[in-house]
């Protein structure tokens, strides 16, 4: 990897020598060049001065600065520009460390890897990487490279510091004021988007991969070999789903079928039993008062229930009583009758003279 620019990091009294390299790369991106389409010749772009009209050589071509709301352009020499103050000149100089969080995304532009350069810088660099890596904090500073002066944050990355190049906070735009008017979101809508974001699951970064560069290159290289490029299958693009809490649920068995897990799993029934349960919490409070009633009414019913069994129990022992009485009389009559009619059956003894 080729040094693109050499400096130091300023960290108080101390200086830490290195060299800067690029983190990202540009070049496997998708790019086209003009064509003239009669003859496939390429299209050149020449310098044209817009007062005479002619093509401008390279060695006539300097600089202008246009002031801000004004059409005048004043020509500024290189020379003009290399006697001008640059305080942090080849230094990157901290000016403080912060947390993370408070860098607005917005504001990181390029990012270069730092490296030590030189023996002496190796123990310097290591301990500033550390230092970044415990406390979870990144450095704020300024840097001027290719003539320009900005803000720049240090942080710990795979063992080396990173330096992030951010614009500042004036190049940042405010946001537009795009939303109209309040959303009231209802509570199973949220539980459902949390639900889908727990389903993506996690990213691989190996996985990732720009589609769209290698069926340009798949289509190049078939032009190329004489062959007759193969249009791509349509996607299936389901219908759109107007109901929020419906495209959610979709989306849901859609990510977790993705991940081989069944129908089942992707059923959104807890959410929703979730719902019923905040409803049951909420309605509570009503059911302990009808709780407090409840022993009165069930010492006044169980008050009720002894009566009621005490007049039936009284019924119910008449009623066998009576029963038993007459029973014992009519077996007692029966009784009477048989003893009556064996002893006028019998014949009456003489009387001895």
């Amino acid at each position: 990897m080729r040094s693109i620019w050499n400096g130091a990091i300023s960290f108080g009294l101390v200086t830490i020598p290195v060299k800067t390299y690029s983190a990202t790369e540009r070049t496997s991106s998708v790019s086209f060049m003009r064509i003239h389409e009669k003859d496939g010749a390429p299209i050149q772009y020449r310098k044209m001065c817009e007062l005479d009209g002619k093509e401008v050589p390279n060695e006539e071509v300097g600089k202008g600065y246009q002031p801000p709301g004004d059409d005048t352009v004043v020509p500024v020499t290189d020379d003009e520009l290399s006697r001008l103050p640059a305080p942090t000149g080849k230094a990157l100089t901290i000016l403080s460390f912060v947390d993370p969080s408070e860098i607005d995304p917005l504001q990181m532009d390029k990012a270069y890897y730092l490296g030590p350069n030189g023996a002496s810088a190796a123990k310097p660099y290591a301990l500033l990487r550390e230092a970044l890596e415990h406390h979870r904090k990144v450095a704020l500073g300024k840097v001027a490279m290719r003539g320009r002066e900005s803000l720049a944050m240090l942080r710990a990355h795979d063992g080396a510091i990173v330096m992030h190049q951010l614009l500042w906070p004036d190049q940042v735009r405010p946001a537009p004021d795009v939303v109209h008017e309040e959303v009231k979101l209802r509570e199973n809508e949220m539980a459902l988007a949390e639900t889908l974001m727990d389903s993506l699951g996690e990213l691989d970064p190996a996985e990732l991969h720009d589609d769209y560069r290698e069926a340009v290159e798949e289509l190049a290289a078939a032009k190329l070999e004489g062959e007759e490029p193969v249009a791509p299958a349509p996607s299936a693009s389901d219908a759109q789903v107007i109901d929020l809490t419906a495209a959610l649920e979709k989306s849901v068995r859609a990510a977790r079928s993705g991940r081989g897990e069944g129908a089942e799993s992707a059923s959104v029934t807890p959410i929703r039993g979730r719902t019923a349960t905040k409803k049951a919490a909420e309605k509570k409070p009503a059911a302990r008062k009808s709780t407090a009633d409840a022993p009165a009414k069930k010492t006044a019913a169980k008050g009720g229930t002894k009566k009621s069994t005490a007049r039936t129990t009284q019924k119910s022992t008449a009623g066998t009583t009576e029963k038993t009485a007459r029973k014992t009389t009519g077996k007692s009559t029966a009784r009477k009758t048989t003893a009556k009619k064996t002893a006028a059956g019998k014949p009456r003894a003489k009387k001895s003279g």
